[in-house]
């Protein structure tokens, strides 16, 4: 059996390399060790083991508690973002308890009735944008998904209360744009309030406005209960778990703000990137919008969910760009082997999402954007790995992928998309996530009529 493969990089030079170029310093790490390495990165204490390999994901995932558990206090780099009762921070049977509350709230019988509604959003965001002008697709995206979430999470529409918690939350999701005021996240000596001109002084006053109009929420919602709202909020409310206790104020707000910064900010990000390769590769395109034709000029959400290319071009995006670069991390509880590697109690170790999705003896030419390996092979969930896996997989998945479909369809059926620029895109660091560094820069120019893609291909 091995030792372990240590990164042979000086430790603080890693942590920085981490928080500036993640991409970079992955890629780097996997040409030393293809399949599992030892890193040291900040916020997981001393040193972490990244693993992309299936069989060690498999291992890994299938989250045998006597092996491996998930640990909440080891994201505790997000307890600022989150606080201490959000689902990402418990842990065991605590853990178990509140996904078993939050769970229902994401079945596949309530997105259908949100369907209707991502689709009209889009439209009125994508019809407020100028022609022939640029415009930041991931701006756009996020405008998009924002009001998704408070329309479907907080059951919150139009109005003065809409407006500020729009701007509210907004204001703490671009806190953390860049690698620079990501690095808040990372160093907790830098989380210091020096006044509401400082970085983290602002971001502790944004926080608690924020808190302030979820309380009132909250408490509205209490006061003027109806059992017939579907909004996630209001299911949240009226769970209750086996011993009959329902969600504290304090509960319901700590998971409102995880399924904020698990779903705004990642979904927007996933739908500016299929946007920028779509329009990176015109025959892309060109057969989603034959695939889109057949449906006809108002299409039922659920048939265009079900078109085979559409979710292959949304798994293909979500493969060579996955929003999440990691698992949720799990502690080793005795010593175990992986990968022929030994590891004792105490280590932490994580699913490397990124490198996986990069391996060329899953994806031959990783570096490619090609849909159709979707349609030619199934893969396994130690293979495609976008939302995580085991106890601690994504719960909002299903309305994440059923919003990245419905939006990438609406958009493509009803406008003519150019991009503004020809510079490629790049992943850069965004909090703990990675997105488009330069926004995917895009032109609207013109509405398109349904159809029209058939009949341009019946004059040839």
């Amino acid at each position: 059996m091995q030792a372990l493969n240590p990164l042979k990089t000086p430790s603080f030079l890693q942590k920085i390399q981490w928080v500036a170029d993640p991409v970079k310093y992955m890629e780097s790490a996997a040409q030393q060790y293809p399949d599992l390495f030892t890193a040291n990165v900040i916020g997981f204490g001393n040193t972490l083991v990244f693993v992309n390999h299936p069989e060690g994901q498999q291992e890994l995932l299938t989250n045998d508690r006597k092996k491996f558990a998930a640990l909440g206090k080891e994201n505790k780099i997000l307890q600022p973002l989150l606080g201490d009762h959000s689902i990402i921070m418990l842990e065991g049977d605590r853990h178990r308890r509140r996904r078993k509350l939050v769970m229902p709230s994401f079945h596949g019988d309530r997105m259908r009735g949100y369907g209707e509604l991502i689709c009209n959003i889009t439209e009125k965001v994508f019809n407020q944008l100028p022609t022939d002008k640029p415009f930041s697709a991931r701006s756009a995206t996020q405008d998009i998904s924002l009001q998704v979430i408070l329309q479907t999470v907080f059951g919150v529409h139009e109005g003065e209360q809409s407006q500020q918690l729009k701007q509210g939350l907004a204001l703490m999701a671009d806190l953390f744009r860049s690698p620079f005021t990501s690095s808040f996240l990372f160093f907790p000596f830098l989380q210091k309030d020096l006044g509401a001109w400082s970085p983290w002084g602002k971001f502790l006053r944004d926080r608690q406005k924020l808190d302030k109009m979820l309380y009132a929420v909250i408490a509205e919602r209490r006061r003027n209960n109806d059992a017939n709202r579907i909004d996630i909020l209001s299911l949240l409310m009226s769970a209750h778990d086996e011993a009959g206790n329902s969600m504290t104020d304090q509960e319901l707000r700590d998971e409102l703000m995880t399924l904020l910064f698990a779903g705004y900010e990642t979904t927007a990000t996933a739908m500016a990137w299929s946007l920028y390769w779509v329009h990176q590769q015109p025959e892309v395109r060109e057969k989603l919008l034959q695939e889109l034709d057949t449906l006809g000029d108002s299409p039922d959400p659920m048939s265009i969910f079900r078109l085979p290319y559409l979710t292959a071009v949304c798994n293909e995006t979500l493969r060579i760009h996955p929003v999440a670069m990691l698992t949720f991390p799990r502690i080793v509880q005795e010593p175990v082997e992986l990968l022929g590697h030994s590891l004792e109690p105490g280590k932490i170790v994580v699913g490397c999402v990124y490198l996986t999705h990069q391996r060329e003896d899953l994806y031959p030419e990783p570096k490619q954007f090609k849909p159709e390996r979707f349609l030619e092979r199934q893969f396994s969930p130690y293979e495609f790995i976008p939302f995580g896996g085991g106890v601690r997989r994504c719960l909002g998945e299903a309305l994440a992928v059923f919003e990245m479909k419905l939006v990438l369809a609406t958009i493509l059926s009803r406008y003519q998309l150019a991009r503004a620029e020809n510079q490629p895109e790049v992943p850069r660091r965004r909090g703990v996530t990675l997105a488009p560094a330069r926004g995917v820069q895009m032109l609207i120019t013109g509405k398109r009529a349904p159809q029209e893609s058939l009949r341009s291909l019946a004059t040839i």
